[in-house]
């Protein structure tokens, strides 16, 4: 890549970086190429997108982008770095990526920045196992709603209780 191409790049990388809602750093050593386009299939959906990227740029284009300096740190842009861009749901990436190391066993996180705030390898894989923000939610009302149908019911078994006591004793007369 000539000094203009990547000059282009960076400025590029940088605008992606400010407009990204998560920013994931994975480990990609042993991907194979087949493995690595499935990737970048599952995480288009996602509306996330894979890049390969050196080290010393994504170092220059995170520093313009402002992002956290935990992430630019040397001990984690070392080796083989891509980087994970999610646009849409913050969680959405994270949790295609959790599932693909688990079917092909190659790929690792290093860090990220979800929603702005820093994460670790161990929070990044938690957060990867998490459900969608779909099934949360539905997980939420769910248990908004519970007490409510548990009320309803309790008072209606007692009008059913009251109906039948009074059918009962109509029967009788």
């Amino acid at each position: 890549m000539k000094k203009a191409e990547k000059t282009f790049f960076v400025e590029n990388l940088t605008q992606e970086l400010k407009e990204a809602k998560s920013v994931i750093l994975v480990n990609y050593a042993g991907l194979s190429v087949q493995a690595q386009q499935e990737l970048k299939k599952r995480l288009k959906e996602a509306e996330a997108k894979l890049v390969v990227v050196k080290n010393t740029l994504l170092k220059l284009a995170g520093e313009k982008a402002e992002i956290d300096e935990k992430t630019l740190e040397d001990s984690v842009l070392t080796g083989q770095t891509a980087l994970v861009l999610g646009r849409g749901d913050a969680l959405a990436p994270l949790q295609v990526l959790g599932k693909f190391a688990k079917e092909f066993e190659v790929l690792k996180f290093k860090v990220g920045i979800v929603e702005g705030s820093f994460r670790d390898e161990s929070g990044l894989t938690k957060l990867s196992i998490l459900p969608s923000r779909d099934i949360l939610l539905g997980q939420v009302l769910g248990a908004l709603m519970a007490s409510q149908y548990g009320l309803v019911g309790t008072l209606k078994a007692n009008m059913q209780k009251l109906v039948f006591i009074l059918n009962e004793k109509a029967k009788q007369d």
